[in-house]
C-alpha cells in the first residue's frame, strides 16, 4: 500500500491586490502542483477575490482588517499537513517552495522562515531594511535566540506548530508573534535564503514604516512581560528599589549624626518607592508561575498534533 502524500496548502493573505495575486496562484500552482491554494480576501476594493477565483485559487473573505485576523482565520479553517504562508503582493519567490518543505521534512523542523535576499533596490526600501534589522536585533536580546529576518511574510508550516499557535494579533506584529512562540517553546526552526522582488506596478505596500514599526516593537514589549513576567516586573523593582536607596541615603546619614529625621517628604517617597519595588517583584514571581503552566499547555496542544512526515 502507498502511503498518502502529505497535504499541502498555501495560504496567501490579500488586501487590493489586483494586480499581482494571478501571478502569485500561477507562480504557486506551478511550483507546488499537488498543493490547494487559497486566497482570504481582506475587504479589498477591487477585483482582487475575482481574479483569484479566475486563476484557481479557493477564494475565502475575512471581514475584520488586519494580517493577524487573516491568518487567524487561515490557520482555523484550512486542514493540511504543510502549510505555505505567503503575502499575496508577488514579491516572494514560489519556486523556492519546494526547497523550503524539504528542509521542513528532512530536518523535522516546525517553522521555515524565507530570509528575503532582495533583488532589486526597490524591492526592500531602507526603513523597513533597518527596521527590521533593529526589530530582530530586539527579539534576539530579550530572548536569547536570533533570527535575521523576523518580518519576512514567506513561511512554511508543520501541522503541528499551525494548529497549536494561539492567534492575538491583529495586524503586521503577526510576524513577530510566530517568531516568539517558536522562540518560547523552543521549537525546530530554520532560515533559507529566497529571492524578493520588487512589487509589480500597480500594487502598493500597506506597511507603514513607523506606524507598524511601533506597533510591532510595543508587540514585542507584551510579549516580553507575557512571557518572561518575572525579568520584565524584576528589572522594574530593581529600579525602583535602586531610586529608594538613593533617595534614602541623605536621610540616613542625617539621622546616625543628629538622631532627627527633617525630610518626612523624601523618607515617605523612598519608603513607598521600597514597597512598590516589592511588590513589582512578587507580581513577577507569581505570574512567572502562571506563564510556566500556560507554556506547558502550549506545549501539550503542540505535541497532540502529529510530526511532519515525508509519504
Amino acid at each position: 500500500m502507498t502511503p498518502a502524500q502529505p497535504r499541502i496548502a498555501v495560504l496567501v493573505p490579500c488586501y487590493n491586490e489586483e494586480a499581482a495575486v494571478a501571478s502569485v496562484v500561477a507562480g504557486f500552482r506551478t511550483a507546488l502542483p499537488s498543493a490547494e491554494i487559497y486566497v482570504y480576501d481582506n475587504n479589498s476594493r477591487d477585483r482582487t477575490a475575482s481574479v483569484a477565483r479566475e486563476a484557481g485559487a479557493i477564494v475565502r473573505s475575512e471581514r475584520r482588517q488586519g494580517k493577524g485576523n487573516v491568518v487567524r482565520r487561515m490557520f482555523a479553517d484550512v486542514e493540511a499537513d504543510i502549510y505555505v504562508l505567503v503575502d499575496g503582493d508577488a514579491t516572494y519567490d514560489a519556486p523556492s517552495a519546494p526547497r523550503m518543505i524539504d528542509r521542513l521534512l528532512d530536518e523535522h523542523l516546525d517553522m521555515v522562515v524565507g530570509l528575503r535576499i532582495d533583488q532589486s533596490q526597490a524591492a526592500y526600501r531602507l526603513g523597513h531594511r533597518t527596521g527590521n534589522r533593529m526589530l530582530t536585533g530586539f527579539l534576539a536580546w530579550t530572548f536569547g535566540r536570533d533570527f535575521q529576518d523576523i518580518l519576512s511574510g514567506y513561511r512554511v508550516f508543520s501541522r503541528r506548530f499551525v494548529k497549536s499557535f494561539p492567534v492575538l494579533s491583529d495586524g503586521f506584529e503577526i510576524e513577530t508573534e510566530l517568531a516568539v512562540y517558536a522562540l518560547e517553546l523552543s521549537l525546530p526552526v530554520a532560515e533559507v535564503e529566497t529571492p524578493y522582488y520588487a512589487r509589480p506596478e500597480g500594487s502598493f505596500s500597506k506597511l507603514n514604516t513607523w506606524r507598524d514599526g511601533s506597533r510591532i516593537l510595543g508587540t514585542m514589549l507584551k510579549l516580553y512581560r507575557a512571557e518572561k513576567p518575572l525579568r520584565f516586573f524584576g528589572a522594574i523593582g530593581i529600579l525602583l528599589a535602586a531610586i529608594s536607596i538613593v533617595l534614602s541615603i541623605p536621610i540616613v546619614i542625617t539621622f546616625v549624626e543628629t538622631g532627627l529625621v527633617p525630610r518626612f517628604p523624601t523618607a515617605i517617597l523612598s519608603m513607598g518607592l521600597m514597597i512598590m519595588a516589592m511588590l513589582s517583584v512578587s507580581s513577577g514571581l507569581v505570574l512567572d508561575t502562571v506563564t510556566r503552566g500556560r507554556r506547558e499547555m502550549k506545549m501539550l496542544a503542540y505535541l497532540s498534533q502529529p510530526a511532519p512526515k515525508r509519504s
